[in-house]
């Protein structure tokens, strides 16, 4: 993408924000914000990869087969003891900084991922969430909605804590026909 799309959709981008508010400012109002949280205890964390040129390439298209079912299911209990090393091996003795977990939950997210495709599963969509935060006693919701088949979609997550920090990882199997 040249420079001057990239401008452009930075700009679209940041006119939405002052429009809208930031994420973190939505709830500023509501029951959520009434209470005062100390400076360090709130962190909003994200990551945009660049848009890719899809154009080049044309769309991927796959032959019919007739097979509406996968030939290997996934493989939910290799993929959670995957989640565990991953995780484990990334966090066990690290601390809560806001930076490094915001570059962690980018390189642990893409480590899986590839772990994940290097089972080599044919027609799954890999999808993967990881979040991290500091812990303090505070509580954490996380949901996800999609079509779902539920004889061939799955799913496999793990969550982690240590003394300063917690982490909830999602690996999503979506077959596609």
């Amino acid at each position: 993408m040249s420079s001057d799309k990239q401008d452009v959709a930075r700009s679209k981008a940041a006119k939405l924000l002052k429009r809208h508010g930031s994420a973190s400012s939505l709830m500023s109002g509501s029951e959520f914000g009434a209470r005062i949280k100390p400076a360090g205890s709130v962190s909003t964390v994200s990551f945009i990869d660049e848009p890719h040129d899809s154009s080049r390439h044309g769309p991927v298209r796959l032959e019919p087969t007739y097979q509406l079912g996968p030939v290997k299911k996934f493989p939910v209990t290799t993929v959670k003891s995957m989640l565990k090393e991953t995780m484990e091996g990334y966090l066990q003795d690290k601390r809560y900084e806001p930076e490094w977990c915001k570059k962690m939950t980018k390189t642990i997210s893409d480590d899986l991922k590839a772990q994940v495709k290097d089972l080599m599963l044919p027609r799954y969509k890999i999808i993967v969430l990881v979040h991290i935060g500091q812990l303090q006693d505070q509580g954490l919701k996380v949901s996800s909605r999609c079509l779902w088949d539920s004889s061939n979609d799955t799913s496999a997550s793990y969550e982690f804590r240590n003394s300063s920090l917690f982490a909830a990882a999602m690996v999503y199997g979506v077959y596609y026909e």
